[in-house]
């Protein structure tokens, strides 16, 4: 039995991780912007007392995968508040000002 798109609605999607992506990259702070088509999100990683910091890692997705990717993040938080207990909130996102300098800039 297929779908309407000709594919059976049992398909597995088979994912593959390489070594370098499975070890992530640590971020502690990320941005993120969106235009009418797509929303951009930059993994930044800000180290105490350097006043120049990163972008790690940009992801772009479109509005639609934004949208499951929140729902995701919340059902995820959910399960790990119910397992762990609540994550503390300091009250909200650190005030500092933020430029953002082409690669080599000073």
């Amino acid at each position: 039995m297929k779908d309407e798109k000709g594919k059976r609605p049992d398909q597995q999607i088979n994912v593959e991780l390489s070594e370098e992506v499975a070890e992530g990259v640590y971020s502690n702070l990320a941005m993120i912007a969106h235009s009418n088509s797509e929303f951009v999100i930059d993994f930044i990683r800000l180290m105490p007392g350097v006043p120049k910091a990163k972008v790690k890692s940009r992801i772009i997705v479109t509005p639609e995968h934004a949208k499951r990717l929140l729902a995701a993040l919340r059902d995820n938080i959910e399960k790990y508040e119910d397992a762990f207990g609540k994550i503390s909130h300091s009250g909200g996102a650190p005030q500092f000002p933020i430029s953002f300098g082409t690669p080599g800039e000073a």
